[in-house]
């Protein structure tokens, strides 16, 4: 994915840092390390406030929210979209073109916004081409 900029869905996220996971956990978190190398990841609002509440009440071993504050805090160091109002709006129209659950259509659109050509993630068919996002599943 080199050149590439990529958005991580929330679900990346929380294996990269839920060792529990074992497998997906080594996967993500070498996707991740990879993103921080290339400087290419990318996030929104959204991806982190579901990471927050996942990570530090979801996964088997929950994190403090201290450390989920501290990883957050090291993440905004990525471009982070911002939801906005005209946002919702753009995810409307995605969901109701491509059939999607809405929060997974402001998921596409904080891609798009940021302009990522890559979207990574589990929640959606890998390869499927949305709005020039390719989605790839790392797993």
């Amino acid at each position: 994915m080199s050149g590439a900029r990529v958005f991580v869905d929330a679900n990346i996220l929380v294996y990269a840092y839920d060792a529990s996971a074992r497998d997906k956990h080594r996967i993500a978190r070498k996707e991740l390390s990879d993103l921080w190398d290339s400087g290419e990841g990318l996030i929104s609002s959204q991806v982190l406030q579901e990471f927050y509440v996942t990570i530090t009440k979801k996964v088997p071993r929950p994190v403090d929210s201290e450390l989920a504050r501290v990883i957050i805090q090291d993440l905004l160091q990525w471009r982070v979209v911002i939801n906005d109002g005209q946002s919702i709006l753009d995810a409307i129209d995605i969901q109701r073109q491509h059939r999607l659950d809405f929060w997974d259509a402001l998921i596409i659109q904080s891609a798009i916004k940021g302009g990522a050509e890559v979207l990574l993630s589990e929640d959606f068919e890998a390869g499927r081409l949305i709005e020039g996002v390719k989605i790839t599943n790392p797993f």
